[in-house]
């Protein structure tokens, strides 16, 4: 089999793994060297199906050992296989860079033999490109779970940014759907590598190596498994608590295999849920809102309609609406439509002017959602006075029902009154409450 073969199916058998990302690299090229991860605005986008487009993203080799139910390479599956020699893998990769196809390698592996043979030709590859042939760009392996300590430290030596992918959010569900593997062979290697980056980070001794510059990231598949949303969100704050992760990523499950152990699904995949699990991890990192926040176990799964913040908010009327002029920079940030960047700038710009409609729109706040939980003379009085049962129809009206979200969304024209509105729950509080009083989460 010629190299082009081997990389048409090891190339392919990468594409469901989406944990790829080289954002936190700041490794330089030796003097003489090549390559480098960090420098002129270097970014990664994903295709529709998880390929990062700027990285040689393979398989080094599909032939596995393991029996995964929800496995392309499974070794029950008849697909063709192939297995790349470290050097072919290492002569593509420099190929591939001289010619401006990539500027760097994700490199994971089916686990060949025994985990510690397979982890030590994903480090001879890494070894390599960086000693051999100067090459600074950025490199990801994957840390094969059940390989030795002292091969994981060698890896993280080598690379940017190391990932065990989870995949199924719960031990007992995975261990039906992949009898050959548990959390424990999962957690040792992510725990070793958080242990070391946290040593290697105390050395401030500039002969001191880098390891693991990016850090780790891990990957779950959603919708193979029963777990809910208020499962897999809390999985996710352990992971970036106990472990350091920089990312936690979510992959909708795609039916690949025939196996009455995995769900039937009919439809497309749940790209939808998958959004929303993105939109919730940005706010545990970004907002400062703890994952029993957005969802407990009275309300496991989150919102198909509504974004997760807009759900917080609605479920929480006695802290709105929030006055930019006085609300500190934690609430002004829990105010559906406002993100990280336009919160900074209300908070800067109110000391020298009243903060109007016009400034909240050069500053990107999205108003249509806003404009429900804010307090501003410029809005209208009779939108302080609807219920959250009023507001929800609202902003989801014109939202099509369907898997796929739309580039744009369309509001009503007109508002229903107040006054023939008969509310189905609790009435509005008497006073909306100082937004000091809301508990907030440190991160």
């Amino acid at each position: 089999m010629d190299i082009r073969e081997k990389l048409n199916i090891l190339g392919d058998a990468a594409k469901y793994d989406v944990s790829c990302s080289s954002s936190g690299s700041k490794r330089n090229s030796p003097k003489g060297g090549m390559g480098c991860g960090h420098s002129s605005g270097i970014c990664h986008t994903w295709s529709a199906d998880g390929r990062c487009i700027s990285l040689l993203k393979v398989l080094f080799s599909n032939a596995c050992k393991y029996d995964c139910a929800y496995c392309v390479n499974r070794r029950s599956n008849d697909i063709p296989r192939a297995t790349f020699t470290p050097k072919e893998l290492i002569n593509l990769t420099l190929e591939f860079y001289r010619r401006n196809y990539i500027e760097g390698l994700f490199l994971s592996s089916a686990v060949i033999g025994t985990p510690d043979y397979t982890m030590e030709l994903l480090i001879k590859v890494a070894k390599e490109l960086r000693l051999v042939h100067h090459f600074g760009g950025y490199i990801h392996l994957k840390a094969i779970p059940g390989a030795s300590s002292r091969l994981l430290f060698e890896a993280g030596l080598y690379a940017d940014r190391s990932s065990v992918n989870i995949e199924i959010p719960s031990d007992k569900q995975l261990q039906y759907l992949a009898p050959e593997k548990n959390f424990a062979s999962i957690y040792r290697p992510m725990n070793f590598l958080a242990e070391r980056k946290l040593e290697y980070k105390a050395d401030k001794s500039k002969y001191s190596p880098k390891f693991l510059p990016a850090g780790q990231s891990t990957q779950m598949i959603v919708g193979a498994s029963g777990e809910t949303d208020f499962q897999i969100l809390t999985l996710s704050a352990g992971f970036y608590k106990q472990q350091q992760m920089k990312r936690v990523y979510f992959s909708g499950y795609v039916p690949i295999n025939a196996d009455k152990r995995l769900p039937v699904i009919t439809t497309k995949p749940p790209l939808l849920r998958e959004h929303r699990l993105y939109q919730a991890d940005w706010l545990m990192r970004f907002y400062k809102f703890e994952y029993n926040e957005i969802l407990d176990e009275k309300n496991p799964f989150l919102d198909p309609d509504l974004d997760p913040k807009v759900m917080w908010a609605l479920r929480h009327p006695e802290c709105f609406p929030v006055d930019l002029q006085t609300a500190d920079y934690e609430m002004i940030l829990r105010v559906p439509g406002i993100g990280v960047r336009s919160a900074q700038l209300i908070v800067s710009g109110r000391r020298y002017n009243k903060i109007r409609l016009e400034h909240l729109k050069k500053m990107g706040v999205v108003l249509k959602r806003a404009k429900y939980f804010i307090y501003n003379n410029e809005v209208p009085r009779e939108l302080h006075k609807l219920y959250p049962e009023m507001i929800r129809p609202l902003l989801i009206a014109g939202k099509p029902k369907s898997d796929q979200l739309d580039l744009f969304d369309t509001m009503p024209a007109a508002l229903p009154s107040p006054a023939t509105y008969q509310p189905t729950a609790t009435p509005l509080p008497k006073a909306a409450q100082s937004p000091q009083t809301l508990p907030i989460a440190n991160n």
